[in-house]
């Protein structure tokens, strides 16, 4: 997968995921629970990271 972006939106509970290639075009979607979402950020290459965010959300931000 050649991920160009990944948007996140980091909800309460369950985050949901967008990648996009270089075009723009959606590689995936797919939906975590907060816990997991590091891990799978983790098997990504490096990669531009946007998130919309809940007030609460800057811990994970951080990471």
């Amino acid at each position: 997968m050649d991920i160009e972006v990944s948007g996140i939106d980091l909800g309460k509970t369950v985050c949901s995921l967008a990648g996009l290639d270089a075009t723009g075009a959606v590689i995936y979607r797919k939906r975590f629970q907060r816990h997991r979402l590091l891990d799978f950020l983790e098997s990504l290459r490096p990669c531009v990271v946007a998130m919309e965010a809940c007030g609460g959300a800057h811990h994970i931000g951080r990471f």
